[in-house]
């Protein structure tokens, strides 16, 4: 994914070297949004022409991750609401390949992976949305209730109830 500016723009400006680190972060959370690779890419090519043209007022904010993460989700919504998009096998941009493994412990491990995601897919949006920013991406507590607009106690309460959840339906899941 390519982040395109204008040729008379830098890229040496601070901020964006601040948050050009974190694009693919921004590109994996636009795409578990979306589902859609080429909406993903429009969006977070939207959260850098916002991050450029709001450039002075940005450099205030404390938590610049937390806030392209936020308007990464709030684009992204509006997208999903103006249009509805096809859904897009996530293996494709999660795909982790093991290449000791032989043949059957690939089917093994795809088919495990298959039914994690399932799981995770089966959660409600907001669970959904609490695990993939604290699990994938890594994200604190605080920052995924900046990022989400939930109180800090509500997040935990979405990843508690996603993780039982997950636990329940993957509990025969051979370890």
């Amino acid at each position: 994914m390519e982040i395109c500016l204008p040729y008379k723009y830098s890229i040496n400006n601070d901020m964006l070297q601040a948050v050009m680190p974190i694009k693919h972060k921004l590109y994996r959370y636009a795409f578990r949004i979306l589902g859609n690779q080429m909406a993903a890419e429009d969006v977070v090519q939207e959260v850098f022409i916002k991050v450029w043209k709001r450039r002075e007022e940005v450099k205030e904010i404390d938590n610049k991750e937390a806030w392209c993460m936020t308007v990464t989700r709030n684009l992204a919504l509006d997208k999903l609401r103006k249009k509805k998009y096809s859904y897009e096998p996530v293996e494709e941009h999660y795909a982790i390949k093991d290449i000791t493994m032989d043949p059957a412990q690939q089917v093994q491990s795809n088919n495990i992976m298959s039914m994690i995601k399932g799981a995770i897919n089966m959660l409600p949006n907001d669970q959904k949305q609490v695990v993939h920013l604290r699990d994938v991406e890594g994200y604190k507590y605080k920052e995924i209730a900046e990022i989400t607009g939930l109180t800090i106690e509500k997040v935990k309460v979405y990843l508690h109830r996603a993780r039982l959840t997950l636990r329940k339906q993957l509990s025969n899941i051979e370890r």
